[in-house]
């Protein structure tokens, strides 16, 4: 069930439920079109699709359900039904943000956006001491930064791969630190824009010293996303059943290791570290309310 269809007139694409992002770029890409999909592209897209759904294009379009048109559902009973905007909207509604409890998804159609040209990506790496300057230029609004690479390639990165390249292989750049096999644990939180470079080390020499602990750990990940949000917000939250739309930026603490040994020092590593995030988001956010008098909306969530 990994077939993809696309209708470059109506500029939609239909694929099955066992794609994965891969078979929905590759068939897309053939017409100039892109959906909204994950930053992984061995990501099956039925989980994504019905947990929300961040993608690199996030940014420039929403969430991958803001690009969903219809889903062909089979039910508990086993009835066979498409439920859209149009059809069933109540279902539809729920399977965006909480797909997973209502059926089966064998099928789903989203919109798609003209891509004909390659992007501007790839990775830059830095050594640890570049962290409070790479810290605050993503805490900036992308408005203020017109020139908004300079600032990254002025701390001269020691590996930058940067290239105009195809969307395709953009959705592929971080297959290498989201591969298959290992055993692996995942714990996430999010966070509010500006944040402490001094935090931001913390993190870091916290995630270094785990690893070092723990040696068997060592393909593990600690990811920080800042992106722009304002796109993702211009949907309300009761607009669907994906209750975290707001302006703050996801982290995933990812410990990735094999001796079974192991299991509970790496679990409890992802626990403590998102713990972190949540105590200084926390102190960040009643800071602001005595500096301002009034809180920013915006909870941490901890998923």
């Amino acid at each position: 069930m990994r077939a993809v269809t696309v209708d470059p007139e109506a500029k939609t694409v239909t694929a099955q439920g066992g794609c994965i992002w891969e078979d929905v770029d590759a068939t897309a890409g053939t017409y100039g079109l892109v959906t909204v999909g994950g930053t992984v592209k061995h990501t099956g897209i039925g989980g994504l699709t019905l947990g929300g759904g961040y993608g690199w294009l996030s940014g420039q379009y929403g969430l991958t359900i803001d690009q969903l048109l219809s889903v062909e559902m089979v039910l508990a009973n086993g009835q066979i039904i498409t439920t859209s905007a149009s059809e069933k909207p109540d279902l539809f509604w729920a399977i965006r943000g909480a797909g997973q409890s209502f059926g089966v998804a064998p099928s789903f159609t989203f919109r798609a956006h003209e891509q004909k040209d390659p992007v501007f990506a790839s990775t830059m790496t830095f050594t640890p001491d570049k962290i409070p300057a790479a810290v605050a230029l993503a805490n900036r609004r992308s408005s203020e930064a017109e020139a908004f690479f300079n600032p990254l390639f002025d701390l001269e990165p020691v590996m930058n791969t940067t290239a105009m390249i195809t969307y395709p292989r953009l959705n592929a750049m971080l297959n290498p630190v989201a591969g298959p096999g290992g055993r692996k644990f995942t714990k996430g939180a999010s966070f509010i824009p500006p944040v402490r470079a001094d935090f931001m080390l913390s993190l870091f020499d916290n995630f270094t010293g785990f690893v070092r602990e723990v040696p068997d750990a060592s393909g593990s990940l600690l990811l920080v996303e800042f992106f722009n949000q304002d796109k993702i917000c211009q949907t309300s939250n009761r607009a669907t059943a994906f209750a975290y739309r707001d302006f703050y930026g996801n982290v995933m603490a990812g410990p990735k290791w094999h001796d079974e040994a192991n299991d509970g020092r790496c679990r409890q590593w992802a626990r403590d570290v998102t713990d972190l995030l949540r105590r200084e988001m926390e102190a960040a956010k009643i800071a602001r309310q005595v500096k301002a008098g009034n809180g920013r909306r915006g909870p941490v969530w901890e998923l």
